[in-house]
Formats: C-alpha cells, sequence, structure tokens
C-alpha cells in the first residue's frame, strides 16, 4: 500500500550571485589608502620593488576609474540576477521563462498541486496512481516511479516531467534532453515550499498563496469541532502494513497536532518510521487509524489483539478514497484534516464511557 497510494521547509531562498563584486571593490580602496603614502617613503624593506613614480592626483583618479567600472558591473549583475530564486528539493533551481504548458506528473500529489493552482488542462500524462481530479483518470497513465514508461513519456514532449527526490528516473529523463522538477513533501512546510515552486514553474506565481490559504482555514475549521475529551489522546496512523507509521514530524503527524492530538510515535524516530510489530504493541496508543481493510484484519497480527483501542473499538478505519486522500501531500490537507475530526468526533462518546 505504501508503494501504491502514500507519496510524497519553508522556501529555498539563495542570496544572488555578485557578492565578490563588493568584495573585490573593498580591496580596491584599501589599497588605494596605503599606497599614497608610500609613494613619498619609497620601500618599506628590503628587497620590496619601489613604486612607480606616479603622481598622486594621477593615481586617485584611476583608482576612481577602476571604482566605477566595478560599481558599474556590480549594478549589471543585480539587474541580471533576481534577489531570490526557488529552488526543488534537489537544490536545482527554478528560473522564471517560459511557463510550462506541456506537464507530465508521476506522484498523485503533485498531480493534484496542478490542478489546484489552476493548470489541470496542461497535464499531458500522469503515473498510475493519480485520480483526482475526476479529469485525470483519462489522461495517459505512464507506470509509477519505479517503473516509468520513459519512451512514452518522451513521446508525448513534455515541458516538465514532475517527480519525487527519491526516484532514480531523474536522471534518465534528463539525459534525454527533459526537464524535471523534482519536490518531496512530508512535512506541511514541504507542501507549501512545493506548491510555491510549481506556481512558478506554471508562471502562476500568484496561485500558491491562496491553495496554501484554503489548507489553512480548513484545518482551523477541522480543530475547532475536535471535541474537548478527545485533545491530547495518543494516536497511531499506519501507513503501510509492515508497519510504517505516520510520526510526529510528517505531514499527517502535523495534522493530528493542529487537531490536539498527541503523537504515539515518539518524534525521535522520524517522519515516517518503521516500526518492529511488537513495539506497537508496547506502546498502547489511545486511539488506532488505518484503511478499513487493514484495520479490519490488524487484531490477528499476532499480540496485536493485547491493543486495548482495538478491542474497545477505539479506532478508525477509513475508506479507500478517504484513505488516499489523508495520505497524500497536497493541496487537499484541509480536506484531510476535516475527515480526522469526524473520527474523532464520532469516537468521543465511547471513549467517554456513553453509549
Amino acid at each position: 500500500m505504501l508503494a501504491a497510494s502514500f507519496d510524497d521547509p519553508a522556501p529555498s531562498w539563495r542570496p544572488a550571485a555578485g557578492g565578490h563584486v563588493a568584495v573585490t571593490a573593498a580591496r580596491v580602496l584599501r589599497v588605494g589608502r596605503h599606497r599614497t603614502p608610500s609613494l613619498a617613503a619609497g620601500p618599506a624593506r628590503a628587497g620590496a620593488l619601489p613604486w612607480p613614480s606616479v603622481r598622486p592626483r594621477t593615481l586617485a583618479r584611476a583608482i576612481t576609474r577602476v571604482l566605477a567600472s566595478m560599481l558599474a558591473l556590480w549594478a549589471g549583475a543585480s539587474l541580471a540576477a533576481p534577489a531570490d530564486t526557488l529552488h526543488d528539493d534537489r537544490g536545482e533551481p527554478v528560473v522564471a521563462g517560459p511557463p510550462a504548458r506541456r506537464i507530465v506528473s508521476l506522484l498523485p500529489s503533485l498531480t493534484e498541486s496542478v490542478c489546484a493552482l489552476g493548470a489541470c488542462d496542461r497535464l499531458v500524462g500522469t503515473d498510475r496512481y493519480s485520480n483526482w481530479p475526476q479529469s485525470v483518470r483519462a489522461l495517459p497513465k505512464l507506470g509509477g516511479l519505479d517503473d516509468a514508461q520513459v519512451e512514452r513519456i518522451v513521446a508525448l514532449h513534455p515541458d516538465v516531467v514532475l517527480v519525487s527526490t527519491s526516484a532514480r528516473l531523474a536522471e534518465r529523463l534528463e539525459a534525454l534532453g527533459l526537464k524535471v522538477l523534482a519536490l518531496d513533501s512530508r512535512s506541511h512546510a514541504d507542501v507549501k515550499h512545493s506548491l510555491f515552486v510549481l506556481a512558478q514553474a506554471l508562471g502562476l506565481p500568484a496561485a500558491a498563496q491562496p491553495v496554501w490559504d484554503a489548507i489553512e482555514r480548513q484545518t482551523r475549521a477541522a480543530a475547532e469541532r475536535v471535541p474537548a475529551t478527545m485533545r491530547g489522546r495518543r494516536v497511531y496512523f499506519e501507513v503501510d502494513t509492515t508497519p510504517y507509521a505516520a510520526g510526529a514530524q510528517s505531514f499527517i503527524g502535523q495534522t493530528l497536532t493542529r487537531l490536539g492530538m498527541t503523537n504515539a510515535i515518539p518524534a525521535v524516530l522520524g517522519a515516517f518510521p518503521k516500526l518492529n510489530p511488537e513495539y506497537v504493541v508496547r506502546l498502547q496508543p489511545d486511539i488506532v487509524m488505518a484503511g478499513q481493510l487493514e484495520l479490519q484484519t490488524m487484531a490477528q497480527r499476532p499480540g496485536w489483539g493485547a491493543l486495548r483501542a482495538l478491542r474497545e473499538r477505539r479506532s478508525c478505519g477509513f475508506a479507500s478514497d478517504r484513505y488516499e486522500l489523508l495520505v497524500r501531500p497536497g493541496p487537499r490537507m484541509g480536506e484531510a484534516a476535516a475527515v480526522l475530526a469526524d473520527c474523532l468526533a464520532a469516537l468521543s462518546p465511547r471513549t467517554d464511557g456513553s453509549p
């Protein structure tokens, strides 16, 4: 399940080139200050070369011309290079230029982001798992990150191919002359960064902030609906039956925190740690969340019948479409927060001991 449905900090900014010009100019100034006295004094030590016979006024004019030239170069560099440049998650700059008109997306969350930014009509192909919005289901399906159909991708003549940083496919596509944008979203900050980078590549830089603002509004509204009696409960959210869990640093864990919940998995284990099954039993989380089918058989795993959350039905099993929404770090994270809030609200009476 993890490979099939689970994909995918503040924007990465770098100062513009040109700082070396200012350094060079400063050196010229220092030389100018120290040379003039030595013209009359001659060499300062044995073996030093004597200064040429140059009048101080002539030297001052020469230095002035050099400084003027250096400042002109610096000004030109400042105008030519933007002060701030967005980068993808490999550190590759996303420079302003002709916006991408033909896009191949090999990650469901990036497919959804392109559409949320208003460029769904520019998609010419996607991975096999991209299924939202409905319109992308009719697009050519080009495999996944591990088995992408490279020849078909090349034949579509995309302006850019969207991939994960973990995909080894990127180098192969770039060797074939295709532009690749690699983005990975593990946290809320990553998702925001990805939205702004995509908006830049699409030539729609103003489109990213409204999408992020909507996520924030929906998440705040969801948090207000979580019963006070549920806040602080320790949640185990399973993203794969191995088991892999959503840690506190993951986008899922961060949403749970925004809803007032506590993650049962220690933050030190990372965003999506692989766990020993016995470790989960020892944790005894207050609430268990997983895909619906996985939850139905979870108690049959060796030792997992001892989980009180399962015995007392303090669990949420999400249908496949809801679960996909929860594990995709993209523009629907606000909707995902609402789904989690609904689950917690439904559990509240049983947790309180009410019928």
